[in-house]
């Protein structure tokens, strides 16, 4: 910094953390005022600034420990299927995936739109004036796209935790108390991930409303098209919630599950009929 001389080039030994290579990126990110929310570009950002890459190839896919992981993992759940192969599992004779993977998949593609509608409102030349307004609404789009997604196998995960509980022995009268622990531990599970997906839907409907009031025109559809998938996600958490709370012991937690996921419920419709009335305002 003294001698304002740039870094052309450096190398990291061995292998790095993925969180490291992201604090570098918002690092970057903030300091140049740059707008950027794909991981993979994050990680190019900053094999380029640092020039990772100039003394040597730097592969991420062969460097960063979390991707080797992944690369690694024989089964990478259903969110690593093809949509075909989704869908087919959906169909199939299983329990799992059922209502809530799919309740999670509506909401993360809505978000998804509202990510993709946002961008494409931004940094055009006809939409220059909207550019300040779309860098605050992207993020939380995007974010909740991201962790909507892993709710998909965190669903049928938390269900099969409950049929797992159910096997245990029940024999004895304390193989019997631990089973029936067991299984009301495994309904809570079962309750608090889709009653996650509309808490986090839920956050939503301020960013989706005002992307409605200001967004390009010609991605009108794809936000009616968000609204009523984000309501239908909600919709999903609702009944998938309700269905596990019944056979839960605990009052007190029953009675406030109820009232929440109720509250969240009206939200929704509430939030998805204000976004279609604003667009349908709106004219060209």
């Amino acid at each position: 910094q003294e001698l304002n001389l740039p870094v052309v080039g450096s190398q990291l030994v061995g292998l790095v953390p993925k969180k490291a290579m992201l604090d570098a990126a918002e690092f970057y990110i903030k300091k140049e005022k740059l707008f950027i929310l794909e991981e993979e570009q994050k990680i190019r950002l900053v094999v380029n600034r640092l020039g990772l890459d100039s003394l040597s190839p730097f592969h991420p896919r062969e460097r960063i420990i979390e991707y080797l992981v992944e690369a690694g993992e024989v089964d990478g759940g259903l969110v690593a299927k093809p949509l075909g192969a989704f869908v087919r599992a959906v169909g199939a004779r299983s329990a799992a995936p059922g209502g809530g993977s799919v309740s999670a998949a509506a909401g993360a593609l809505g978000a998804a739109l509202g990510s993709m509608v946002g961008l494409m409102s931004y940094g055009k030349r006809q939409f220059e004036d909207l550019d300040p307004i779309m860098r605050k609404l992207i993020p939380p789009f995007h974010q909740a796209m991201e962790e909507l997604v892993a709710m998909v196998d965190a669903d049928s995960r938390a269900f099969s935790s409950y049929m797992e509980a159910m096997k245990l022995p029940k024999n004895t009268p304390e193989e019997q108390e631990r089973r029936t622990a067991a299984m009301q531990q495994g309904l809570k599970t079962a309750v608090g991930v889709p009653y996650g997906l509309a808490e986090k839907v839920s956050g939503l409907w301020p960013a989706l409303k005002e992307l409605a009031r200001h967004c390009n025109l010609a991605c009108k559809s794809d936000v009616q098209v968000a609204a009523k998938m984000l309501e239908a996600a909600v919709f999903g958490a609702y009944f998938n919630v309700t269905i596990n709370l019944k056979d839960i012991a605990d009052d007190k937690f029953k009675r406030v599950m109820s009232q929440k996921v109720s509250g969240m419920l009206e939200e929704a419709k509430q939030g998805s009929a204000v976004v279609l009335a604003l667009l349908d305002k709106r004219v060209a």
